[in-house]
């Protein structure tokens, strides 16, 4: 079995006086193609696993945050189909209200959510967990929130 490690990012923006976070759809020809997923990647030989979420949020949308985060929920399982063990820090940036979103071909559209109805739309409970902190600390300022942001 093999280690793999990856990074998740929730992109946020406030729009109409409402929380969103951008989802978007793999492209069929993908690993989990037709599926709607937050922004995440495969990390590259000595990067940080920050420095990876910053690229892999560049590379698939184009887009830069104003406020970066780590999160303390990890997302981690077993693909049987490359019997892998598959671990991701994950991350949370704020965007810019409006910041155009331009997708790579490992995705064929994007939709913004409200975060109050996005579990919904999570098919994985690590991600469900992790929109719960970006929620909890994050948007409703947790006592953590400070010591969570990565300095630009």
């Amino acid at each position: 079995m093999k280690q793999v490690y990856y990074v998740v990012v929730f992109i946020l923006r406030r729009h109409n006086g409402n929380n969103q976070l951008l989802m978007a759809r793999r492209a069929e020809n993908k690993y989990m193609g037709g599926t709607w997923q937050l922004i995440s990647g495969g990390l590259e030989p000595d990067e940080t696993a920050w420095q990876g979420a910053l690229r892999e949020m560049w590379e698939e949308t184009r887009l830069k945050p104003l406020e970066f985060y780590r999160l303390s929920t990890l997302a981690s399982f077993y693909r049987p189909d490359n019997d892998s063990l598959n671990t991701a820090p994950m991350f949370c940036a704020v965007i810019d209200n409006d910041a155009a979103v331009t997708i790579n071909s490992e995705h064929t559209e994007i939709e913004w959510v409200n975060v109050t109805e996005a579990d919904s739309r999570l098919m994985w409970p690590s991600d469900q967990q992790g929109l719960a902190e970006v929620r909890s600390v994050i948007l409703n300022d947790g006592l953590a929130k400070g010591y969570m942001r990565i300095p630009l």
